[in-house]
């Protein structure tokens, strides 16, 4: 019942860990436990999530309260230089002391499903994240190039299910053939950085070694003028990353290639172009275009069963639907419904694709599930680290459970990684929207703007600006901006704006109820 490692005792009977002097080292419950699994486990690799579902089992937690209870046992340790609890590839982490003890029973072992590869049989691939090359011609450029490796690489290092091996020093590193710098690894991402009279520009691409064939092209710029050279990197780390880690989950999930079904139905191909034409119309506003875009995918869907991108894509139309109140209140429980259980379906088939997780995520927002779309979201970044629309979502669950300072952060998150840029008005929305929840309609102005700068026509930023403008006394732009909400979304009122209550904190209600009140203060009816 007790083990032995590194001069420390842990006594599992008395719940006690003990340290060289024999003198008792006081931690929290949770922090002991999790002791207790590392001690069990030396030098295997536990995912977070291995540990998240061990310590706290059935119950939501963030991230956070996993690094709280790393950065304890780190003190507790005295292991500073953090070589006892080592960060492992792909984002766990490794108890490096041997341990000596009694054996433990099967509740002290780390669920297997849970382990850092959950959901890939045999050795997970290695990627290699090779030092970006630093073309830039300026004395800044070779600094910059080392910290955007330096971000790139800890991004990968995060994705579930992969190895991650560390570059080679960049003063070393020199242009090579793609397939044989890294003979152990089975993709390599190269980049170039360079730098115009405007802006930084990053190129890279993913290497599938064996072959040296390029498996995926990023490229992504930011402005040289932007004071804050973090944000730079992390924006040039983020915008090339993302694309990469998107194409890379793609590979891993076995997406199939454009082959006949030989059913004399669709073809893959032919799915692709249903899948394109369906996309377009998702982010129409007409009833007519939704109609034909549904009853394509329904057909390309009943040819192809078992493609899980057409069911996706059909999900997601449904959900439009329902957002856009395009089905009578029958059709909308029945489209719920379908989208739900071809969701449901998705994920079973794959239940680590990102399409498959976001639009999961998606649909359990809309239909008040906001725990169950924060722990969806979190298996998408998971897989893709930069995923500014699962960090959107995150935020938007982390709102209605009353978390507001969480969720700007979350929202901020997402804008210092600025990926994919389509969905940038959103988090832009999302860090207005908890500003205005926490009452400070001076901070939540800028963001409403930028939101707005970037897509116009959405009635409520408008709103929530005009909220915002109106606690902060500025009665003229309050009008104006409920002016131009009320034109872009004709026969809003207080009632039904007002916020769904199933499953949302009594907290995040009044709130929302205290802003619907500056609304209508701005103009926004009554009824």
């Amino acid at each position: 019942m007790v083990f032995r490692f590194a001069g420390f005792e842990l006594d599992q009977h008395a719940a006690e860990l003990r340290a060289p002097d024999g003198g008792p080292v006081k931690l929290r419950p949770k922090t002991l436990e999790m002791l207790r699994l590392f001690a069990a486990n030396p030098g295997r690799a536990l995912s977070k999530q291995a540990l998240i579902e061990a310590v706290w089992p059935n119950v939501y937690v963030s991230e956070d309260s996993l690094f709280q209870c790393i950065r304890e046992l780190r003190a507790a340790l005295g292991d500073d230089r953090r070589q006892i609890i080592k960060l492992a590839s792909g984002g766990g982490y490794v108890f490096t002391a041997s341990s000596q003890g009694s054996s433990v029973g099967p509740a002290s072992a780390v669920p297997a499903a849970a382990s850092l590869d959950p959901f890939r049989k045999g050795t997970p691939p290695i990627v290699a994240v090779l030092p970006i090359l630093d073309v830039s011609h300026d004395p800044r450029g070779g600094a910059m190039a080392k910290e955007v490796t330096g971000h790139l690489t800890d991004g990968f290092a995060r994705i579930d299910g992969i190895r991650v091996v560390a570059p080679r020093s960049a003063e070393t590193a020199q242009p090579q053939p793609a397939a044989a710098s890294s003979p152990s690894s089975d993709f390599e991402v190269h980049g170039e950085l360079r730098r115009d009279p405007r802006s930084w520009a990053l190129r890279a691409r993913m290497i599938r070694t064996a072959t040296g064939e390029i498996q995926a092209v990023a490229t992504v710029s930011v402005d040289a003028s932007e004071p804050d050279a973090q944000l730079q990197q992390s924006r040039l780390a983020a915008g090339a990353g993302y694309p990469l880690a998107r194409r890379l989950n793609d590979l891993l999930e076995n997406t199939p290639a454009a082959t006949p079904s030989g059913t004399g139905g669709t073809t893959a191909g032919g799915a692709k172009v249903v899948i394109e034409q369906a996309l377009a119309s998702i982010n129409q506003t007409t009833r007519e275009r939704f109609g034909v875009a549904q009853a394509m995918l329904q057909k390309a869907l009943a040819d192809e069963p078992d493609d899980v991108d057409i069911a996706v894509t059909l999900a997601a139309l449904q959900l439009r639907g329902i957002q856009m109140v395009w089905h009578s209140p029958d059709e909308a429980i029945a489209a719920e419904a379908q989208a739900s259980a071809t969701l449901e379906r998705a994920i079973r088939m794959k239940p680590n694709y990102i399409p498959v997780l976001e639009t999961s995520g998606r649909f359990l927002i809309a239909t008040n599930r906001f725990v169950e779309s924060i722990v969806t979201c979190a298996r998408a970044l998971s897989l893709d680290p930069w995923n500014g629309l699962a960090l959107y979502l995150t935020g938007l669950g982390q709102l209605h459970l009353g978390r507001f300072e969480d969720a700007l952060q979350t929202f901020r998150q997402a804008d210092r990684f600025d990926t994919p840029q389509v969905s940038r008005w959103t988090w832009c929305l999302g860090a207005g929207w908890a500003n205005l929840l926490m009452d400070d309609g001076e901070a939540a102005a800028p963001w409403l703007q930028r939101s707005i700068a970037i897509t116009a026509a959405s009635g409520r930023t408008h709103m929530l600006l005009a909220a915002a403008h109106q606690q902060t006394g500025r009665i003229d732009d309050a009008t104006a901006a409920m002016r131009a909400g009320l034109a872009l979304r004709p026969g809003t009122t207080a009632l039904n704006v007002a916020p769904p209550e199933k499953n949302a904190s009594p907290v995040y209600l009044h709130a929302a109820h205290r802003v619907i009140r500056l609304m209508v203060a701005a103009g926004l009816p009554e009824r």
